[in-house]
């Protein structure tokens, strides 16, 4: 994963990826016929894992319309994602940006699962008329948006992160999203 995050998909060789894991080509293509393979195995193995930390932060949250606090599981999942392995995300950014199929692979296995979700979410409150009648959709986006840049920056352009508990980010994010940006009245989050 580390080579491929350094390098991309095209800009890594066989022979590479066979020294990272101390092992010859030719037993490396015992394990994976091609390149693709592994880089599939590796995609597979990304996708199991975020939808293990998804289902196990969503079962910490209370009822389904704690909006507080599905969001800050929602947001912890989201900016942990980005920093606590930033080699994943690397991997998927030299995908996309290389056009690689595999790129695509991601999408469709989790990203568009978990924007489903949250949309699913903003949807049932907005009926619940605890949301404005907004896009279910845009408002996914408005919420995983201002978090997952927060958290690339860190992985991709390398700037550093303000030295503060993660859940107090998290919180500000959620406050911003559910309060906007206007004085807020005494007892709001």
């Amino acid at each position: 994963m580390e080579l491929f995050a350094q390098r991309g998909f095209r800009g890594t060789t066989t022979r590479e990826l066979a020294s990272a894991v101390g092992v010859s080509e030719p037993v490396l293509y015992q394990h994976f016929a091609t390149k693709r393979e592994l880089y599939t195995a590796i995609v597979d193995h990304m996708v199991a894992e975020a939808s293990l930390t998804f289902d196990a932060s969503m079962r910490k949250v209370d009822g389904e319309q704690d909006d507080v606090g599905l969001l800050m599981a929602l947001g912890e999942v989201i900016l942990g994602w980005y920093l606590d392995d930033p080699a994943q995300i690397r991997l998927l950014m030299f995908s996309g940006l290389e056009g690689h199929e595999l790129a695509e692979l991601w999408h469709e296995r989790a990203t568009t699962q978990f924007k489903a979700f949250v949309a699913s979410y903003m949807e049932r409150r907005i009926k619940d008329g605890a949301f404005r009648g907004f896009d279910p959709q845009t408002l996914s986006f408005a919420f995983v948006g201002p978090i997952a840049h927060y958290g690339l920056v860190s992985t991709v352009f390398r700037c550093p992160l303000p030295e503060r508990p993660r859940n107090e980010i998290v919180r500000e994010f959620v406050d911003l999203f559910l309060n906007g940006i206007r004085p807020r009245a005494e007892g709001d989050l």
